[in-house]
């Protein structure tokens, strides 16, 4: 395989397994830092506090942030290198 297919590979693979879960927790931490994330664990339910949600919601933005590093890196067109043994040009 070349490597613009390694490259669509990984970055479909980084969107399903981070940005995706990043996208939920972004949601879920927004409502929780909103005050409006309840949960419910058993017999014990409560609201989450808002000083929680906030590094929920971080969390998520660097999971989504990941499969937009992977694309850009390994989908970018690298420049051609200069060969130093070409001839150089008359001057004029």
């Amino acid at each position: 395989m070349d490597k613009k297919t390694v490259g669509l590979i990984a970055t479909v693979a980084t969107a399903l397994l981070c940005g995706c879960p990043g996208i939920f927790l972004c949601v879920f931490g927004a409502a929780s830092a909103l005050g409006s994330g309840t949960f419910e664990f058993g017999e014990q339910s409560g609201n989450i506090p808002p000083a929680m949600g906030i590094p929920i919601l971080c969390i998520g933005l660097l999971l989504m942030v990941v499969p937009v590093g992977v694309g850009f890196f390994t989908l970018r067109r690298k420049p051609e290198p200069v060969s130093i043994d070409e001839p150089l040009p008359p001057p004029g």
